[in-house]
């Protein structure tokens, strides 16, 4: 589904130009936090983003990979579950096509992994008039101010949808403005948690601390969903 322009959401992707797949917030590393937590859980995360993934990758064969920040969960440490995991997605992903990582706020340290792989990490990265980052600070830079389209994960949106009784939470897809450009935000692609509720939940990014009601919302369940606007849900 068209979101925007030469913008096509595939299931939690996004594809640029058909050729520049966009996915964000893998939080390689989330299931054993949890677990040193005493939340005790399966760990098999891993090998369903894997497998997802390579049903988009061998549907849209792109020619790059772009992570758009928070590849890896834990904020001070790598553990031993993120480096294993995160060097085997980067090869994973490697294999496909040219890979991009975009820092998040989960990355601080993450250049130890990069450096194995000779993977540069970048602040931003900027395709035609699409400036891509991951969102959790406002940029200030010429590119930023230039281009006219925004595109940051970093805030997890998920809805909650009510049919006769039942309730579910699904990840979605936003698309607003924000001062005078065209916003998209994209859901996480770490399976274990659907993220945020846009209708009852306060907002992570600064990207969206003014109101949401006119964004509209695209819900990720069998297929893509167009849903209208967040007012109206």
């Amino acid at each position: 589904m068209i979101i925007h322009g030469n913008i096509k959401i595939i299931d939690l992707a996004l594809l640029i130009n058909k050729e520049i797949l966009v996915i964000t917030d893998t939080q390689i590393g989330y299931e054993e936090s949890l677990n040193k937590q005493g939340v005790l859980i399966p760990r098999f995360q891993f090998k369903d983003l894997q497998d997802r993934l390579k049903k988009i990758l061998d549907k849209t064969k792109p020619k790059k990979i772009i992570i758009n920040g928070d590849i890896k969960h834990e904020f001070s440490s790598i553990s031993e579950t993120e480096w294993r995991h995160t060097i085997k997605l980067i090869d994973f992903l490697a294999e496909h096509a040219e890979l991009i990582l975009i820092k998040g706020n989960h990355d601080t340290i993450l250049r130890p992994i990069a450096r194995k792989r000779n993977i540069k990490i970048i602040d931003y990265y900027v395709i035609d008039n699409i400036y891509l980052c991951h969102g959790h600070h406002i940029p200030n830079n010429k590119y930023f101010y230039k281009n006219k389209v925004v595109i940051i994960g970093h805030e997890h949106p998920a809805v909650f949808l009510k049919d006769h009784g039942r309730v579910e939470k699904f990840k979605c897809f936003l698309k607003g403005k924000y001062e005078g450009k065209t916003l998209i935000v994209q859901p996480s692609f770490n399976l274990l948690t659907e993220g945020t509720d846009i209708l009852t939940e306060k907002p992570l990014s600064p990207f969206l601390k003014k109101n949401l009601d006119d964004f509209e919302v695209y819900v990720v369940a069998d297929k893509v969903r167009y849903f209208g606007k967040v007012k109206n849900l």
